[in-house]
């Protein structure tokens, strides 16, 4: 390894190494404060199962390639995506349908709504206003190869296995507890893609989403998921790569996108289960699970350790030295 030094003769480490030098010591002493930071947090109740979640679990994977990796906590419990698999679903369409298909129907601008917001789609003319929202993941999945919703569901789990050698699985129960739910606000979504000729079949459109987004794994999972944006890899271009951490950066945490950009400076996407992706582009990913959610949608927990993590090691991306 070539050494950089600083004016003061000390070592400056690249970012590689910054995140290949975190180990399972450095994420056990936030293990406290991140557990205590959580309890402002509370789990979702709109989804029954998810509300039945133990609150105080916590995991941590780090992962620098596709055999290195240091991890913590409870790291074999398996959580359902939910808009955790957004950003990978635009990166299988990117490969799939290529970029014109996407970007002529979904736009790339924030929001400052809530992600299920209807008053935004309709003030939008019915365009979803970036694929890292229901609407624009609703649309999304209605490009998904397949004739029904098991068919289109199965063909991103196996290419998302395939391609980040991870093991994600239909959590059925939880998609039990999702579907009776009768997803009305969705549905709002749904009608207002049709009326704007963005979907042709509500059903199927809503199924396929229900579905994505109860797919299933550990943080050792989305960590490696992670690395499909990461690092290069011969089934995903550095262009999709490079339009996927964007979209994440910008529009990942929702509404509190742009505050979290700037407190740690790294494309960062959530899912209302309690897990978060972070990557550090040409070095690694960060995955971590912690299911009290604050008011927005974001993991609490997640957010305050990997805030820690970043500041700690120096991992942002405007980091210049």
């Amino acid at each position: 390894m070539k050494l950089t030094y600083g004016i003061s003769g000390h070592v400056l480490l690249n970012s590689h190494d910054r995140l290949n030098s975190i180990t399972e010591a450095h994420l056990k002493q936030w293990l406290t404060e991140t557990q205590v930071q959580a309890r402002f947090g509370k789990l979702p109740t709109y989804v029954p199962r998810l509300s039945q979640v133990q609150s105080d679990l916590l995991a941590v994977t780090i992962q620098t390639d596709r055999t290195s990796s240091v991890a913590f906590g409870n790291v074999a419990k398996p959580f359902v995506l939910m808009s955790l698999v957004k950003p990978f679903l635009l990166l299988f369409l990117l490969a799939r349908v290529g970029r014109e298909a996407v970007f002529s129907r979904v736009g790339i601008e924030p929001s400052d709504q809530p992600f299920h917001s209807i008053a935004q789609l309709a003030s939008d003319r019915g365009r979803p206003r970036n694929p890292m929202i229901n609407s624009g993941a609703i649309f999304l999945a209605s490009l998904l190869p397949g004739n029904t919703p098991t068919s289109r569901c199965e063909s991103l789990r196996y290419w998302l296995n395939k391609s980040a050698g991870c093991d994600l699985t239909l959590d059925e129960e939880m998609l039990a507890s999702v579907q009776p739910l009768g997803n009305e606000t969705n549905r709002s979504i749904a009608n207002l893609l049709k009326r704007a000729g963005y979907l042709n079949d509500i059903d199927l459109a809503i199924e396929t989403y229900n579905q994505i987004c109860c797919l299933s794994g550990t943080v050792v999972d989305l960590a490696r998921l992670g690395l499909l944006i990461a690092l290069p890899h011969p089934n995903v271009s550095s262009d999709d790569q490079h339009i996927v951490n964007s979209l994440m950066m910008t529009c990942g945490l929702y509404e509190a996108s742009s505050q979290y950009s700037m407190r740690i400076g790294l494309p960062i996407k959530s899912g209302v289960s309690g897990g978060l992706i972070a990557i550090v582009p040409k070095v690694g990913s960060i995955a971590i699970y912690s299911p009290a959610i604050d008011e927005i949608g974001n993991s609490v927990g997640g957010l305050f350790l990997l805030e820690q993590l970043v500041h700690a090691h120096r991992l942002s991306l405007f980091q210049t030295d």
